[in-house]
């Protein structure tokens, strides 16, 4: 995945000078044009969150533009041959993850309220309805504002789930519940429920032409498809009138008889720290797990389920992302005699920083530095806003991350062996290996 340069395209013909099979672009090795690869994934990462943010405070998106523009500019052909140099930009890129995260975490709770936890129905729908996909909580609220009293029910998708922890998002009667689980199950998703489906940020899977549903699938900002009907200026009429077409769901359920629980926002968790310092005094709790990051199709992602309930009754465990629908169905209880939940769902993928937030907070309280708590990281790896989430973390000298269920393409051997050395980064195995290492004896 070396970047493309019409310069070395030409070099075949004698033109650039590169010759070597570890040579990329007009000279620059392998190594440094994976490495700027990796700038470009987490950018595009950083922009979705900056696109979040700029909808509720575009004061504060100057820092994080100044350093999408000078990473591009830093990847441009022939501006940078040093190795070191390319790892303190990747580190620039994660401190405005870590910023950009930390602003729209802030702006969220300050329009919508801290979430608190709230167990709701899954797959359950009923009525007229429609499906929210993405993660625009802004869209979301002026939806429910636009929809009420209309006789519409509105359900969440995907990474919408933590729509549900807000108050000022859950006081509203037609927001019902959420329905399927990561992004990529739309397509069979859709073809069964009966209403709209409302697509407002990544990810969106292309339908087919001949899919059952294109009419009934409406995008957002710059989320397109062909053939799908797009709202524009927060109008919601066109949705509106083609939701009340829709025959209703009369209790269609999806085979499931379950509840979800979200809400667990860092901000309401860390209300609990004398409870869970006690805890810990007394051995109650062991050992945290931060098991997060984007899902991705097939087997491989069965791996955090069985991994989440092979822990010990004594593991909390602490999630975001939609990695989390592998195993969000489990009910893990509480840690005995405490009535602190095992099971602590974050929010979204932008709120992954909620996670550092505990372990800073833990740190202080401890006099442990962080990496020396008994916090172990196992992420799902994805797409771009899993770059952006990764440099984030190594930006803030978190190490000892598992990550699977398989390495990220872009990244090789040398650069991987980099990230292992200077930040004990680990590839999952097996749970039952890889618990002998991460559990604390």
């Amino acid at each position: 995945m070396s970047m493309f340069c019409y310069q070395c395209e030409m070099s075949q013909k004698g033109g650039c000078g590169s010759t070597g099979a570890t040579v990329g672009t007009c000279g620059k090795d392998e190594n440094l044009s994976r490495l700027q690869d990796i700038m470009i994934f987490g950018l595009k990462g950083l922009s979705a969150y900056r696109e979040h943010l700029n909808t509720f405070k575009p004061e504060l998106t100057k820092e994080i533009d100044d350093v999408m523009s000078e990473t591009l500019y830093f990847t441009l052909t022939n501006v940078n041959f040093n190795f070191n140099d390319h790892i303190k930009q990747l580190m620039k890129v994660g401190s405005a993850g870590v910023k950009v995260m930390e602003s729209l975490s802030n702006t969220h709770t300050a329009k919508f309220g801290i979430p608190t936890p709230v167990k709701i129905p899954q797959n359950k729908v009923e009525g007229k309805a429609i499906l929210v996909s993405g993660h625009d909580l802004e869209m979301f609220e002026r939806l429910l504002i636009a929809t009420e009293g209309k006789g519409i029910n509105v359900y969440t998708h995907s990474e919408m789930l933590p729509a549900h922890g807000y108050p000022e998002l859950r006081k509203y009667p037609h927001l019902k519940g959420n329905v399927g689980k990561a992004w990529f199950d739309q397509a069979k998703l859709m073809e069964k429920f009966p209403g709209t489906f409302v697509v407002n940020t990544n990810c969106i899977v292309p339908p087919k032409k001949n899919c059952g549903y294109l009419d009934r699938l409406f995008t957002y900002k710059i989320v397109g498809v062909e053939g799908s009907t797009p709202i524009e200026n927060d109008n919601f009429d066109a949705l509106i009138k083609r939701t009340l077409e829709c025959p209703d769901a009369n209790g269609i359920d999806f085979n499931e008889d379950t509840t979800l629980v979200t809400g667990h926002h860092y901000k309401t968790v860390l209300t609990l720290a004398p409870q869970i310092l006690k805890a810990l005094e007394e051995g109650k709790i062991k050992q945290f797990f931060v098991v997060a990051g984007c899902d991705a199709p097939g087997k491989g992602g069965e791996y955090y389920r069985e991994l989440t309930s092979s822990l010990p009754k004594d593991c909390v465990i602490i999630t975001s992302s939609c990695g989390k629908f592998r195993f969000n169905d489990i009910d893990f209880g509480e840690i005995e005699g405490t009535g602190i939940p095992r099971y602590l769902d974050l929010g979204q993928c932008n709120d992954s920083n909620g996670a550092v937030q505990i372990a800073t907070a833990l740190s202080g309280a401890l006099n442990t530095p962080i990496n020396d708590l008994p916090i172990s990281i196992v992420l799902s790896w994805m797409e771009q806003k899993a770059v952006i989430i990764l440099l984030a973390l190594f930006s803030l000298g978190v190490k000892n991350i598992y990550l699977g269920p398989k390495p990220p393409q872009f990244v090789n051997e040398d650069i991987f062996n980099f990230l292992a050395e200077n930040f004990n980064l680990t590839l999952t195995t097996n749970v039952k290996d890889d618990l002998k290492k991460l559990l604390i004896a």
